[in-house]
């Protein structure tokens, strides 16, 4: 069970601290840029014993002080893989057990995808490095549709479950698209556990009665990974309670202040999935 290095202080120290205190197994987030950086990170992780997954994100602003990882319309390609590269290369010497990559980009034809994705999975063969896609908004994989038909053209292909960005996408809770869901499940290499609903990416608090339905879905969706994770033989599965502040979590007017408190989310997340999964591997899975 990991947590987002994005709900966390900017002070790695503090970071680390409080993913042990609160019974993180270890952070997924980026690599930092300097190889100072990257040095005190891994010893941090390593004298803490703690997980690692590389988080890339391509082909955005990384300048800009605010949607820094949207896209940019006048990012080709080569750019996406150059941003891709770039963690790839860097992943082992973190000791980062693989990278997950919010990729590619909405606006692009059948064919670009093709391209980007063929391009990227000779990257993984050729670095040793398993690289795992996120189904996310904004990105190739934004829809069932585009992420099923990829699937389907590259057999290797493996993925990072993020549901709650399909089901404001697709204005509904998606189990109307189950054959794709278990196809996702067979490739599912890691998952973020959001909760989402068919008008926002994220769910103001997963505890509170209105949202049952929604919560009762994303386990659903959970349980197949897990079930079928176990099927293919996977001795490890990973996931993140990735709830988030900026623009995810719903703010009161006028004030701006957040309608509940991610970080208390996050945990009760991990201790109810963590729960949830090891009733499973002993009953069902």
């Amino acid at each position: 069970m990991l947590r987002s290095q994005w709900t966390g202080p900017a002070s790695l120290e503090n970071l680390v601290t409080q993913t042990v205190t609160d019974g993180f197994d270890g952070i997924e987030g980026p690599i930092p840029q300097s190889v100072a950086e990257q040095q005190r990170y891994k010893k941090l992780l390593a004298d803490h014993e703690l997980f690692f997954i590389a988080e890339s994100t391509t082909g955005g602003d990384f300048g800009s002080p605010s949607d820094w990882w949207i896209p940019r319309p006048d990012k080709t390609i080569a750019d996406h893989l150059s941003d891709l590269r770039w963690t790839v290369e860097h992943a082992a010497e973190m000791g980062a057990l693989f990278v997950s990559t919010m990729c590619g980009y909405d606006a692009w034809s059948w064919s670009q995808n093709v391209d980007f994705f063929g391009q990227a999975l000779e990257l993984e063969s050729s670095s040793g490095i398993t690289i795992s896609f996120e189904t996310h908004r904004g990105r190739s994989l934004f829809n069932p549709w585009i992420t099923r038909d990829l699937l389907n053209e590259f057999p290797q292909m493996k993925l990072t479950c993020d549901f709650s960005h399909w089901c404001v996408v697709c204005e509904r809770l998606i189990d109307s698209e189950w054959s794709i869901l278990e196809l996702c499940a067979e490739r599912a290499m890691h998952v973020q556990c959001r909760v989402g609903y068919p008008q926002h990416a994220q769910v103001s608090d997963p505890r509170a009665p209105e949202y049952t339905e929604a919560l009762t879905a994303h386990e659903r969706w959970w349980d197949l990974i897990w079930k079928l994770q176990a099927k293919r033989g996977m001795l490890q599965t990973t996931m993140m309670p990735e709830f988030l502040w900026d623009g995810y979590m719903q703010t009161l007017p006028y004030s701006a202040m957040p309608v509940a408190d991610v970080w208390d989310i996050t945990c009760w997340m991990a201790q109810r999935q963590r729960k949830r999964f090891m009733e499973k591997s002993t009953v069902e899975i």
